[in-house]
C-alpha cells in the first residue's frame, strides 16, 4: 500500500494545493474493504482572507479544524441534508483548506454502489455530497488525519493531471469569480458548474 501524502504537502496556500491534489487518491477503509477516488475536481478557500470560506468570521465550534494543523478532514453537514469534505491546509493557526468536490471511483465500487445504489457509475462520486456519500463520509471523521497511513481515511499520490482547467467557483454568493475551482479537462466525473441558488437551510447549516 502507498504511503499516504506527506503533511509538508498541505502546509502551502490552498490554491497551490488544490490542483496538485488532481489525480491523488482519497482511500476510506471500511470493515468489508475500501472505497478509494481518484480525484478530479476540487475547490480552493482561504479562511479568514476569503469570504467565501467557512472561516472568514473567524473561529468557531463546527470550522475550529481548520484552525488546526494541515492535513486533517474538515468535514460538515449543509442544508440539512449532505455532508462535505475539506482538506486542511497551511500552519496551525491559520485557517484555510480545500474542498473536494469530484472524483472517479478506482476501487471498491461494490461498496460505494451499495451506498448509492441508484446511481450511475459515472455519478457514483459527481459531486461533494455524492463524493460523501459514496465513502460514507460524515462528522464521524471530522478532524481526521489524512497523512496518518492508520486513518480510515487518508489521501494517496497519484498519477499527474494530463490537463487542468480552473474557473470560478460554484455555488458561492461571496467572491463567485474567484477563479479557485480546478479539474481534470474532460473528465467524465467532474460535477456540472452552476450558478449559486439561494436555498433554506437548517440550523446545522447555519452555525
Amino acid at each position: 500500500m502507498s504511503a499516504p501524502l506527506p503533511r509538508a504537502f498541505f502546509d502551502r496556500l490552498p490554491e497551490e494545493v488544490a490542483p496538485d491534489l488532481l489525480g491523488c487518491v482519497l482511500e476510506r477503509s471500511f470493515p468489508q474493504g475500501t472505497v478509494a477516488v481518484r480525484l478530479t475536481e476540487v475547490e480552493a478557500y482561504a479562511g479568514p482572507l476569503d469570504p467565501a470560506s467557512h472561516a472568514y468570521r473567524g473561529r468557531t465550534d463546527r470550522n475550529a479544524v481548520m484552525f488546526g494543523p494541515p492535513g486533517h478532514a474538515y468535514v460538515y453537514f449543509t442544508y440539512g441534508m449532505h455532508y462535505c469534505v475539506n482538506l486542511v491546509c497551511l500552519e496551525e493557526g491559520i485557517a484555510a483548506a480545500v474542498l473536494i468536490r469530484a472524483g472517479e471511483i478506482v476501487e471498491g465500487r461494490e461498496l460505494a454502489m451499495a451506498r448509492r445504489p441508484r446511481s450511475s457509475e459515472r455519478d457514483l462520486a459527481r459531486g461533494p455530497a455524492r463524493l460523501c456519500e459514496a465513502l460514507a463520509i460524515d462528522r464521524a471523521l471530522y478532524g481526521a488525519d489524512v497523512c496518518d497511513p492508520e486513518s480510515p481515511l487518508r489521501v494517496l499520490p497519484g498519477a499527474p493531471a494530463a490537463e487542468v482547467r480552473t474557473g470560478p467557483r460554484t455555488g458561492v454568493t461571496s467572491a463567485k469569480d474567484v477563479p479557485w475551482r480546478f479539474w481534470i479537462d474532460g473528465d467524465p466525473s467532474v460535477s456540472a458548474y452552476r450558478l449559486h441558488t439561494p436555498r433554506r437551510r437548517g440550523p446545522e447549516a447555519r452555525r
